[in-house]
């Protein structure tokens, strides 16, 4: 005559693998919704205008702008020191860090 025991060691109920799963990804989802929160572009509540740049400097660079509810993107077109414009002077830095900015042609 043998025993049987109401537990037993070797068989698992199915569900508690499903409850396991399900706490994984209860993890997963708060650690995206704690990123998505502290990215300032996408913070509803943040009061501060913010800028973004990816890339400085590059040819593929970006630049978004935040202002109140308002999103901007702007891209370099990838040529660079092009354009319609002309040298109006020369700025110089100076040794405290205070810039001075002479005009072309002479003091007027």
């Amino acid at each position: 005559m043998s025993l049987k025991l109401l537990h037993e060691p070797d068989s698992e109920d199915p569900i508690l693998s499903v409850v396991n799963i399900i706490d994984i990804f209860l993890v997963i989802i708060a650690a995206l919704l704690i990123t998505v929160a502290q990215n300032p572009l996408f913070n509803a509540f943040a009061k501060q205008d913010v800028t973004v740049i990816t890339d400085p400097g590059e040819p593929t660079m970006e630049m978004i702008v935040k202002k109140g509810e308002k999103i901007e993107r702007y891209q370099a077109s990838g040529a660079i020191g092009e354009g319609e414009g002309r040298r109006a002077g020369t700025a110089y830095r100076m040794q405290d860090g205070s810039f001075v900015y002479v005009p072309e042609g002479g003091t007027q």
